[in-house]
């Protein structure tokens, strides 16, 4: 059986740590803590470094800032949306992910102050650190496109998106639903973590169409404020051939700007021409929310950079100007694509450069921007990019990565959950690069 073991301090409050599956946690109000380690978000890249850190520096030396009480494995939405995996696959208890000697504080960030070093929390906690690791992810602003949150809310209704577990199990609903008509799949014009996820779901939606008889009664459009379908060209090439066989409607530099859910109409603006606005007829709306950097981070003006993002060197990911300071993932300046696959090159450097500085080194590991994109085409195909900062393609394995393959489907659906839970966030995995070069005979 578990054994909890907690203890008190002398507040207003009851028991204010416990250490559960030996995870020290602190979830109450007014408490300073000291940490050589400060580690803000619990996604995948704060739950490797946390994991690789805690290892090296021992327990209570690493602390863990993150409210959520659930870890979510985000690549696994697209596949919710198609109905392949179902929303219980894609979670876990925050506790159990988190690394056992570091120190959890179950809170958010509410202010920084990189000149202290110190972070102060929404439950009035101040948390001073020797080092800072940003990982707080982007922040989804679903609110930005007037009509979108009150059409999400429809029970069952045709609007829909991945991006979000509140909303991610209404794409499969709306498929099933979807009789005749407009199928709408957008791409906003902002930053997004992993871009080749709204058109994934627009390949399996048109899979699926064709699967449940419904493919000549749908006319799918996907409109993109992007101008171009994918930004590497090699992989861009493929799939402007997959949407051209598969009768799909591409529309670039088309940017979703309101839902009017009680017409079902779409508004969308020509972003060459912002002037010109056009309303589409939908009987499906699959929606890509904008996103941006997080609230609390575009508050902190030495921290970041004009766009609201921690401002790092793309090579070492060490801040520019406070050399204690270092991000990962998707709430950092560095112009990669924001995958899981780019978290997990970043965590070794971000680890490395950390230890380093931590014994008076200069940072001499460096990021060349990887990047991976399993772009799932269908119920059994995928095409599997993968390239680096310059977008230039970086594959694994000896073959033509650009082609829809099995292989790579399975690779998706099946090898890369248990990867991402017992490898990634325990600070074990990566990225391919090692394996890369095996299969390439360059060792």
């Amino acid at each position: 059986m578990m054994k909890i073991l907690c203890y008190s301090v002398k507040t207003k409050s009851l028991p204010v740590c416990c250490v559960m599956r030996g995870i020290s946690t602190s979830t109450f109000l007014n408490e300073n803590h000291k940490c050589k380690l400060l580690v803000v978000g619990g996604g995948s890249g704060g739950c490797s470094v946390a994991a690789k850190a805690s290892n090296k520096l021992g327990e209570g030396k690493v602390i863990v800032l993150e409210p959520a009480d659930k870890h979510y494995y985000q690549p696994m939405f697209t596949l919710i949306g198609g109905g392949i995996k179902k929303l219980d696959d894609s979670f876990r208890p925050m506790q159990s992910v988190l690394p056992a000697l570091a120190t959890w504080v179950k809170d958010s960030a509410a202010k920084f102050e990189p000149e202290n070093n110190t972070v102060y929390t929404s439950n009035g906690n101040k948390i001073e650190y020797e080092y800072l690791l940003v990982a707080v992810g982007l922040q989804l602003n679903y609110n930005k496109i007037p009509g979108l949150v009150e059409a999400l809310s429809i029970p069952n209704g045709n609007v829909c998106s991945n991006y979000s577990p509140k909303y991610v199990e209404r794409t499969y609903q709306a498929l099933q639903n979807f009789k005749n008509g407009n199928a709408v799949f957008t791409f906003p014009n902002s930053p997004v973590k992993c871009p080749g996820a709204p058109q994934k779901i627009l390949y399996i939606a048109e899979h699926y169409f064709r699967k449940s008889n419904k493919r000549k009664n749908a006319q799918l459009h996907y409109n993109t404020a992007l101008p171009v379908l994918f930004g590497v060209k090699h992989y861009a090439d493929a799939l402007w051939e997959i949407v051209k066989k598969r009768d799909i409607n591409v529309n670039l530099r088309t940017n979703l700007v309101e839902v009017k859910p009680s017409t079902n109409e779409a508004v969308f603006e020509n972003l060459d021409k912002p002037e010109e606005q056009f309303t589409v007829k939908y009987e499906l709306l699959h929606v890509t929310p904008p996103m941006g950097a997080p609230d609390v981070l575009k508050a902190c003006k030495s921290l970041v950079n004009e766009v609201g993002f921690v401002d790092v060197s793309k090579d070492t990911l060490q801040h520019q100007k406070f050399s204690n300071v270092f991000a990962i993932g998707d709430c950092s300046s560095s112009p990669n694509s924001k995958t899981a696959a780019s978290v997990a090159a970043q965590s070794q450097v971000v680890y490395k450069n950390l230890m380093a500085v931590m014994e008076g080194k200069p940072p001499n590991h460096v990021f060349n921007g990887y990047a991976s994109c399993p772009l799932v085409t269908g119920y059994n195909t995928c095409v599997l990019a993968e390239f680096d900062y310059s977008l230039t393609p970086l594959e694994t394995f000896p073959l033509d990565q650009s082609k829809e393959r099995f292989s790579m489907y399975l690779m998706k659906k099946d090898f890369m959950p248990p990867l991402y839970w017992h490898l990634l966030l325990n600070g074990l995995w990566n990225g391919p690069g090692l394996l890369r070069k095996l299969m390439h005979f360059r060792l």
